[in-house]
């Protein structure tokens, strides 16, 4: 079973929901974005280390491998606190759909930084993502920035270059104690930097926010485990085009359970488009 790519693609889907889902639930409450980013973090980074036994024990020895990991570390810090306000701004279906923008600046950063080939199936399916952004967010007669787009987009450039630093690196490790690492590291990083106390911690884990937070951490570092073993088990052009139906599922999942009912037909529009275009990317 913990060989099986597919059962890993399922486990993702339904575990990333689920984090989507309650990560929205949880900015309801929230006092200090910086603070709640924190407390997710480390509580996600201790929970996941009760999946180590189940995954090869193995580290490193090359130096540059804890060098770009390290690097890595400090946008992954900056994505993840900046999506915490994302989240709070906008619906968690909407969210889903603005997040897979880190695909087209990867597609992008490959033709324009890497050299590789241009590829006319990639560079549409990049532009059906870039449109499905449009659709969502673009109403007429505004001319108004969104502030959530701005940070969104900062967002997942920083996501993406954390990715390129840190490509392939998760195989060289324990798997869970790499995702304890890629979420601890930033959450001390943004403690340092946003001069979070402890009390600021207590202040997010109330009575009224507890549940959510509980739910979302577990799910946070366990859907990165899935997400990743199911990519280093299957092929990318296939487990890729699977994983996004999460955009699909969060939209029909926020219609039910958070009553997302603004835009729904162009959200389900938005939601196919960018399948479309990962399987574009990916083929």
């Amino acid at each position: 079973m913990l060989n099986s790519w597919i059962i890993f693609v399922i486990l993702y889907l339904i575990i990333a929901t689920i984090f989507d889902q309650t990560y929205k639930v949880a900015t309801k409450n929230m006092i200090k974005p910086g603070a709640l980013t924190v407390l997710l973090e480390f509580l996600a980074s201790i929970l996941v280390l009760v999946l180590v036994p189940f995954f090869e024990i193995k580290f490193p020895t090359d130096i540059k491998v804890y060098l770009f990991l390290g690097l890595s570390i400090i946008f992954y810090a900056i994505s993840d606190r900046l999506n915490t306000n994302v989240r709070k701004g906008v619906e968690a279906s909407t969210f889903s759909i603005m997040k897979q923008l880190s695909t087209v600046f990867m597609t992008f950063s490959g033709f324009l930084f890497f050299k590789e080939p241009f590829v006319i199936t990639k560079f549409i399916g990049a532009i059906l993502i870039i449109f499905s952004n449009i659709i969502i967010f673009y109403k007429k007669g505004e001319g108004k920035f969104n502030k959530y787009v701005g940070l969104g987009i900062i967002s997942n450039i920083c996501y993406t270059i954390a990715l390129f630093l840190d490509v392939n690196y998760s195989e060289c490790f324990n798997l869970p104690f790499y995702v304890m690492l890629t979420l601890g590291v930033p959450a001390i990083l943004i403690i340092i930097l946003e001069r979070i106390k402890l009390s600021d911690l207590k202040n997010e884990f109330t009575k009224e926010n507890r549940l959510p937070i509980l739910i979302t951490s577990v799910s946070w570092s366990f859907c990165i485990v899935a997400q990743l073993r199911a990519y280093q088990l299957g092929s990318v052009s296939v487990v890729a085009p699977l994983c996004s139906l999460l955009v699909i599922i969060n939209v029909i999942v926020g219609y039910i359970a958070l009553k997302e009912k603004d835009n729904l037909i162009k959200k389900i529009i938005a939601a196919l488009l960018i399948i479309l275009g990962i399987i574009l990317i990916k083929i």
